[in-house]
């Protein structure tokens, strides 16, 4: 048999534009989804590459359905307004394409069949762009929800609605048609699940052992930590002159603890208003790999009305604590420990988040930066059922009691909270969950670690997931009495082994404080 030119896998067309004959009966894929199908008989042409117009429509499903699959995988990497435009403009091309490739001129006779669900999807998106333009947040029940959650939902939507389209009108069967849209979600949702939620290790079960020598030493300087800032300092923010001044005093406090573990300390100024807010840093030069960073930070702010102990004193103290466990140790990477400001609303989401001007910075130095850890209230357990919320569908997936703490990532971070978690869980006598999954599914950017996402950083988030198991959060109720400080005080020794393991152990004889000539003190940076 002689080879078929691709052209003969075409439909032919008269000069008017419409379509005379065609060889594939409806097997047009996303264009043939969106124009009205024609019923002519033909034989379709046999070949060396398609021998039959249903091996055709398997290809153009698996083509559509890889697509989807690579578009969700790698949208997040675009999720800010206006660079998310970009996915949108390219899968609108990609689907115009597939339209004109498959019938040429008789698109334009057609037009609005095949531009009417695109101009809905970009409408809609624009639509949505604008109203975060002019509204960034909202508040719902008191939370404060960002609107470009209303973007990165829409650019999620129509992509699938659109494929789902192509795919199940490309079968002119209504079995297939049935199959796709009943055994094709169940599929992706189990896809999904395999590759969000199980974690490797397994996580810790039965009655806690007693606190060791050292985690009781620990727990006692986590305790003091949060006491001083929730209780002695208080509510800490910049927006009342009172709170601008304790959140000042916050940041004079969390300087002298790590000048007293003899760091070299590091302020990072930025203003918001005229004020002046710092973030604290302090770090382990690394003795192989200096340039590669890795970053331990939580936030010392608190929301209004708030003492925050849980939010975020719990955080700030593992900081404290994990900067004075690792004081004169080696490390093939460099470390820092990082006390970040302004997380809480106003500056939420925003660049005027102190973790946001530091991931900005850093990339705009070219820094290497190969993980980030954010330690985002860890203090709050409970172990009664009921005590554990999530948002839909994941509590058919995770535990109702209150008793973990949990390793929280986007997709493009899903390798480091896998590896996060097997190495706290071979190492830590607390329960644990992960979760690596898209970023605007609710709680999962809710911190620090979500800035260093928007400069193409991997950074995670450990945390007791806040709101969805601490009634008190946000509250003038969130005191340090509400705390757990022996879980904490396990937590933290299950860190302290994630970022030994991340760090690498430094196995050279090379005094760890050499810098190359070319690579200025930090304190100069």
């Amino acid at each position: 048999m002689q080879p078929v030119h691709w052209r003969a896998f075409l439909p032919s067309f008269g000069e008017d534009g419409t379509l005379q004959r065609r060889h594939m009966s409806n097997a047009g894929g996303i264009g043939t989804a969106l124009l009205q199908p024609v019923s002519c008989q033909s034989t379709f042409p046999g070949g060396p590459h398609v021998k039959s117009e249903t091996q055709l429509r398997v290809w153009v499903s698996v083509f559509w359905t890889v697509s989807l699959l690579v578009y969700l995988r790698w949208w997040e990497a675009t999720i800010r307004v206006p660079a998310i435009m970009v996915w949108t403009l390219a899968y609108t091309s990609l689907y115009v394409t597939t339209g004109f490739a498959l019938f040429r001129r008789a698109v334009s006779a057609h037009r609005h069949d095949l531009w009417h669900p695109a101009a809905i999807w970009m409408g809609v998106v624009l639509l949505v762009a604008l109203i975060y333009a002019l509204f960034p947040s909202v508040s719902v029940r008191g939370q404060v929800v960002q609107s470009v959650a209303l973007v990165s939902l829409m650019d999620v939507v129509f992509p699938v609605w659109i494929m789902g389209r192509g795919v199940a009108l490309t079968w002119d069967s209504t079995l297939v048609r049935t199959l796709i849209f009943t055994a094709g979600p169940a599929l992706l949702l189990i896809g999904l699940w395999a590759y969000m939620i199980p974690m490797p290790g397994t996580s810790f079960s039965g009655p806690l052992r007693p606190l060791t020598a050292e985690e009781q030493e620990s727990r006692s300087r986590l305790q003091t930590h949060v006491r001083v800032l929730a209780e002695e300092i208080g509510e800490r923010n910049d927006g009342a002159e009172e709170t601008f001044g304790a959140l000042e005093r916050a940041a004079r406090y969390i300087e002298s603890e790590f000048a007293s573990l003899e760091y070299e300390v590091a302020m990072q100024d930025y203003e918001i208003d005229g004020r002046t807010l710092r973030n604290v840093e302090v770090e382990l030069v690394g003795g192989q790999s200096p340039e590669e960073i890795i970053v331990v930070g939580g936030h010392y702010d608190s929301v209004e009305g708030a003492p925050g102990a849980d939010d975020n004193a719990s955080g700030t103290a593992a900081v404290l604590e994990l900067a004075r466990m690792f004081r004169g140790e080696r490390f093939a990477r460099t470390i820092r420990f990082v006390a970040f400001s302004t997380e809480e609303p106003p500056h939420f989401d925003s660049p005027r988040m102190g973790s946001r001007q530091y991931a900005a910075r850093a990339a705009q130095r070219g820094e290497r930066i190969v993980a980030m850890i954010s330690l985002e209230t860890i203090g709050y357990f409970a172990d009664d059922r009921g005590t554990q919320r999530y948002p839909p569908p994941f509590n058919l997936f995770y535990p109702d009691r209150g008793n973990f703490i949990g390793f929280v990532g986007n997709l493009g971070s899903r390798s480091l909270v896998r590896r996060g978690i097997a190495v706290f869980r071979s190492a830590a006598a607390v329960p644990s969950e992960g979760l690596a999954s898209p970023s605007w599914i609710a709680g999962v950017n809710w911190s620090d670690h979500a800035s260093f996402w928007v400069h193409g950083y991997r950074a995670i988030m450990i945390t007791d997931t806040a709101p969805f198991r601490n009634p008190h959060y946000h509250t003038s109720e969130d005191t340090p009495d509400k705390l757990d400080f022996d879980r904490m005080a396990r937590v933290v020794a299950g860190v302290a082994h994630v970022i030994r393991d991340l760090a690498e152990p430094y196995s050279s004889l090379t005094d760890v404080t050499r810098r190359d000539a070319s690579r200025p003190s930090y304190a100069a940076r």
